[in-house]
């Protein structure tokens, strides 16, 4: 009789522990904080199809600003072009180069004339060949002078300007003679930026 008193007691134990888990409608233990930390952790390091995306991403927002800024230095939207195009220095810089009339700005279709038209006469005359080639270099020659003649001039060059108004270090700093030798050297309608002054003469302050 004892025996079935202490059966019973422990059917209904088990009976009353089991409910609890029923009631919540989970069907399954409560997980421990353990497991369920484990479960939000995610890899430190990006898989490979991850890096992907985000390299094509990259470059996508490259080429965004990349438009973005050519469009600008077309349009002359100063606000939107790159930052060293910004430069103060720099845009004195166009600006005095866009004023003058630069021999070294049409050498480039000039040579080019020349030489097939050299190739040409060749056949025919080697000697008006040689004197187109002569005159090539002469033309070269004079383009040379002529820009560092807008560089070195004592008294209206460049470089005294950009000294006279932003000192020697901002002008060494920002390459000032490789950019203004480098855009001497284009046609003035092809320049980018873009010249702020529709003809030549507007002189910067």
């Amino acid at each position: 009789m004892t025996w079935n008193l202490f059966s019973k007691k422990k059917k209904t134990e088990g009976a009353q522990t089991a409910a609890p888990e029923k009631a919540s409608g989970k069907g399954r233990p409560t997980p421990k904080r353990r497991d369920a930390q484990k479960g939000d952790l995610r890899p430190l390091v990006p898989t490979q199809a991850e890096r992907k995306a985000r390299r094509k991403e990259e470059k996508q927002r490259l080429r965004e600003r990349q438009d973005r800024e050519y469009e600008a230095m077309e349009t002359g939207d100063l606000a939107h072009m790159p930052r060293a195009e910004r430069l103060p220095i720099r845009i004195y810089v166009r600006d005095y180069v866009d004023a003058r009339w630069n021999i070294a700005e049409f050498f480039v279709p000039v040579a080019l004339g020349i030489m097939i038209l050299a190739l040409i006469l060749m056949m025919v005359s080697p000697l008006v060949s040689n004197i187109l080639t002569i005159i090539m270099y002469v033309y070269l020659i004079a383009a040379v002078v002529d820009l560092i003649l807008m560089w070195w001039a004592p008294k209206n060059g460049l470089r005294t300007r950009l000294i006279t108004k932003y000192g020697e270090g901002a002008m060494k700093s920002a390459r000032c003679a490789s950019y203004a030798c480098s855009r001497a050297l284009q046609l003035r309608r092809w320049r980018l930026p873009k010249p702020r002054a529709a003809k030549r003469g507007q002189w910067p302050k």
